[in-house]
């Protein structure tokens, strides 16, 4: 599974227009489900991004977690995070789990962190959707996690 970490001072998600999910201070997750992910890997990742130490302390190191500042998670499922763009100008997308098992598994990751977080926020599956964010610092952190 893999996801794309950005520290955001705010971060909002549209579909149609309207938003459907808002954070202030937080990360924003865009996530993507691969071929042979399974909960176990839905569940390690969640475990990582919820205890990665990406937030300055008091002297502004980079040593406190989405949980100790009390941030918000905005989850958003991004499938095309595995593009290969290894040959040709076309990206495949052959890595990425199919949409009824990306679907699973995103829904299973966003249950799992609303029992684990208290401010939690979804994109929209499979939506055209349009995510706005200010990135903090800026930090972007690139996961992988396997079985």
């Amino acid at each position: 599974m893999m996801a794309l970490l950005q520290r955001v001072s705010e971060a909002s998600v549209r579909v149609d227009g309207e938003v459907i999910g808002q954070i202030g201070h937080g990360l924003l997750v865009l996530l993507c489900a691969e071929k042979g992910d399974t909960e176990a890997v839905a569940d390690k990742l969640l475990t990582k991004l919820l205890k990665l130490r990406i937030f300055g302390d008091e002297v502004g190191k980079m040593n406190r977690s989405v949980q100790d500042v009390g941030g918000g998670l905005l989850l958003v499922s991004q499938f095309t995070l595995a593009a290969d763009v290894a040959s040709g100008n076309r990206p495949s997308f052959t890595h990425a789990a199919a949409p009824e098992e990306g679907r699973r598994l995103y829904a299973h990751l966003v249950a799992q962190a609303q029992k684990a977080h208290p401010v939690v926020q979804t994109g929209r599956f499979a939506a055209d959707m349009k995510v706005a964010l200010v990135n903090d610092g800026p930090v972007t952190i690139p996961m992988r996690m396997t079985a």
